[in-house]
């Protein structure tokens, strides 16, 4: 079986619990390809292990995680082969037990996105949700062109997706991205997962199945399709141009692209 473990993500379980935290401190949590496979795997052993029943995804004290490493963007061949996200998000879309993400600080892009997929997100008062696609060249991901508008609303989901407005901790809750906010989100995270592993296991999975399956043809078919655009926009033009005016610290220019 190919490694695909990262020092950079950190998996523990107790009492029925996996947490899984996110830890590259010096890269501002980003997410590069090993940790998206390690993150699969560690989503993909939990929903395996009889033993636990519910899932904690954290990072950091100061912040979630940055999003992607645009390092991974940058590469020439960054269009060429899967999207490095693939695998995690078909283990996160796929996760059967319920999934609890506790943050702190910014989280950008794949951050924000991705806890749509969770079942209950705790936030600090320092949280940031931040989607900054088309600044970057690129477009929605994660199913978020059908699940953000759907939660947040489509007026204040276009702010988001194409204009990358921040939400704080408190717009964030009052638009339903996320579950409340809280002083210790792991620490609370936590108590409620302890909750949550002391029910039913059966009646978890069935329950999380019922409230995700009307959506889940959607789902896919939005994934899809937003993987396909990002295929296509990886390694060309605007984003080219987008990334290496981000690495190199200087304002995009996208006057010479129709």
């Amino acid at each position: 079986m190919l490694d695909r473990s990262s020092p950079h993500v950190v998996v523990t379980a107790a009492a029925g619990v996996t947490t899984i935290r996110i830890d590259r401190a010096a890269k501002r949590n980003a997410l590069e390809s090993a940790m998206y496979g390690a993150l699969a795997d560690a989503l993909t052993a939990a929903d395996r292990d009889p033993a636990i029943r519910v899932v904690v995804l954290t990072g950091g004290p100061d912040i979630f995680t940055a999003g992607a490493d645009l390092s991974d963007f940058a590469r020439p061949d960054a269009s060429a082969g899967p999207l490095p996200f693939a695998d995690f998000l078909a283990a996160l879309t796929g996760l059967a037990k319920p999934l609890i993400a506790a943050v702190a600080g910014w989280a950008i892009g794949i951050g924000t996105t991705l806890l749509l997929h969770a079942d209950l997100v705790y936030a600090a008062p320092t949280a940031r949700f931040r989607t900054p696609f088309v600044e970057l060249g690129l477009c929605p991901e994660a199913g978020s062109s059908l699940l953000l508008p759907a939660l947040v609303g489509t007026r204040r989901a276009v702010e988001m997706l194409m204009l990358g407005a921040e939400l704080d901790a408190a717009a964030a809750a009052d638009a339903g991205l996320i579950t409340a906010v809280v002083d210790d989100p792991i620490g609370h995270a936590h108590a409620v997962a302890t909750t949550l592993a002391a029910r039913a296991p059966g009646s978890l999975r069935v329950t999380k199945r019922l409230i995700r399956g009307a959506t889940r043809g959607g789902l896919d078919a939005a994934i899809a399709a937003e993987n396909a655009a990002l295929a296509e926009q990886l390694g060309r033009g605007e984003a080219v141009e987008a990334v290496t005016a981000r690495l190199a610290r200087r304002a995009p220019d996208f006057s010479r692209f129709s």
